[in-house]
């Protein structure tokens, strides 16, 4: 298979410097969290220009970073300069952008006529008829407010309140009843007792208590003991 081939540039005290690298390992190390460095690099140069093969000079790299090792020069252009995406990874990173805008707003909004979340294919749509592209320099908490703002006009949207449940759930059931935690809500702490019960706090919407007992009912046969200890107002 063929190894493609990207460049990460790093601009820093008026200078810019760039370096090949695997365009997949470099993404998988930068964005994937995959911290795996021995597949990344293409070579030991670091260039001013790589498509013209211009190099940084030795000398003035150990003048401007304290270090002639090139490998840890690397590595500081590497975490802190940017990838030049291929158009398949900048396609994946605006598809897990949009993910995270999506479940930002199920969980921050509400429909105003149910009172309960929209699904989240719903707000997919509107965001897609609303025509708003997303953009990966930008910072995501703005484009988040842009987006909210285009689709009001085709979604109806409501700030959901939020409040803290008490949950305690027995040993038999802990388990697997702990993802669910994670997913429906944010789960604030939670621990272990002696007899293997578990014990947590999650905020969540509002709108999503009925939900989450039911579901908690039905994982574990109706011994939780759930309570509300923060009604959000």
């Amino acid at each position: 298979m063929t190894t493609k081939i990207s460049m990460i540039r790093y601009l820093y005290k008026n200078n810019r410097f760039e370096i090949l690298v695997n365009s997949e390992a470099a993404f998988n190390y930068k964005y994937m969290k995959k911290y795996n460095q021995s597949k990344i690099f293409i070579s030991d140069e670091v260039y001013i220009d790589s498509k013209k093969g211009i190099r940084f000079p030795t000398g003035k790299l150990l003048s401007i970073f304290g270090t002639n090792n090139i490998e840890n020069i690397k590595k500081i252009i590497l975490d802190k300069g940017e990838l030049n995406l291929t158009t398949e990874q900048r396609r994946n990173m605006i598809e897990q952008r949009k993910k995270q805008i999506i479940e930002f707003i199920s969980k921050s909004f509400i429909d105003p006529k149910s009172n309960l979340p929209h699904p989240t294919i719903r707000i997919e749509q509107a965001i897609n008829n609303s025509k708003v592209s997303i953009n990966l320099s930008q910072n995501i908490n703005e484009q988040v407010k842009y987006i909210i703002d285009k689709i009001r006009v085709l979604l109806p949207l409501k700030s959901s309140s939020y409040i803290k449940i008490s949950i305690i759930i027995p040993n038999r059931y802990a388990f697997k009843s702990y993802p669910m935690l994670k997913t429906i809500g944010k789960l604030i702490q939670s621990s272990y007792e002696k007899d293997g019960s578990l014990k947590a706090i999650v905020e969540i919407q509002a709108a999503l208590k009925t939900i989450m007992i039911d579901k908690l009912n039905i994982m574990t046969k109706n011994t939780a003991l759930v309570e509300v200890i923060n009604d959000g107002k």
